[in-house]
């Protein structure tokens, strides 16, 4: 079993290029993918998207990519040639009918300055490259988390076999006061009418306890909370991710449990109703994280 609570972090470094992925996975009913990465890199979210859901099917995941060129063709200065051309002519403009006494014209430095005229630009990558880089940090990221998942699935599986071995017991527990319900009313019932002088007839008496019988019996409830807990039992022992089916089974059990305790005619039984959905809801609490 898998839990959906994990992270793992892993960088990828070639040819002075350096790529690092890191990813947090808390529970979701689905797989939610929250990505950032940097804006040069966007072209390639789908590889992202593509190999996460590959390997996980349920979780919040929170997936943070960042990159560095190290490379000295990583990027270039461009010279914008008009602008400057504007400048100078301006400047020699300036000196010439407002400023006659100066000689000299602004070093090369001043118009390097200027805002505009030269500008830092990125180099187009080399997107085979920084893909390789991308898959093989992200691989490794993705190990790490599915360790960490694998690890808080285990402690995941012995709390929700724990709890599961309890709500057995005590649905074993109740087919003893279900099954002894309609003797112990059908006692109650000729006791009282002894005591307020009624004579009932035997017959009249069978009918009224079969009338109760077949109100408060729970014998299907009882067999469907059974057999629920048998399949719980082979998907917690499955490989497979099996959150989903578990979060459907618990509905089952907690609406067997209601309609038990609702229809329970001794205190006993009521009691043992209430402490199963105690348990069930300790069970539906923890197969929130299950993936």
């Amino acid at each position: 079993m898998q839990s959906m609570t994990g992270y793992g972090y892993a960088s990828a470094y070639r040819d002075e290029r350096e790529l690092a992925v890191e990813i947090r996975t808390v529970n979701h009913r689905f797989l939610d993918l929250n990505i950032r990465m940097p804006r040069s890199l966007l072209s390639m979210e789908d590889v992202v998207r593509k190999q996460v859901s590959a390997a996980l099917s349920r979780g919040h995941v929170d997936i943070t990519v960042t990159y560095q060129n190290h490379r000295e063709d990583a990027s270039f200065v461009e010279l914008n040639v008009s602008l400057l051309s504007q400048y100078v002519h301006a400047v020699e403009e300036m000196v010439v009918h407002y400023l006659p006494d100066e000689t000299d014209l602004p070093p090369a430095s001043y118009y390097a300055s200027v805002p505009g005229v030269l500008t830092e630009k990125n180099s187009p990558e080399d997107e085979e490259a920084v893909t390789g880089l991308l898959c093989e940090a992200l691989s490794g990221a993705l190990n790490r988390v599915k360790e960490m998942r694998g690890r808080e699935g285990d402690a995941l599986l012995a709390d929700l076999s724990y709890h599961l071995n309890c709500l057995s017991d005590l649905r074993d527990k109740m087919e003893v006061p279900a099954q002894e319900a309609p003797a112990l009313y059908a006692k109650q019932l000729a006791a009282r009418m002894q005591a307020m002088g009624v004579s009932v007839p035997e017959d009249r008496l069978a009918q009224e306890v079969a009338l109760f019988s077949d109100r408060t019996a729970v014998d299907e409830e009882l067999s469907r909370l059974k057999s629920h807990i048998s399949q719980m039992e082979v998907l917690l022992s499955s490989a497979e991710p099996v959150g989903k089916k578990l979060d459907f089974l618990i509905q089952e059990m907690n609406r067997e449990a209601n309609t038990i305790a609702s229809k329970s005619p001794v205190l006993e039984l009521t009691d043992l109703a209430v402490k199963a959905k105690n348990e069930i809801e300790k069970l539906r609490e923890q197969i929130q994280n299950a993936e």
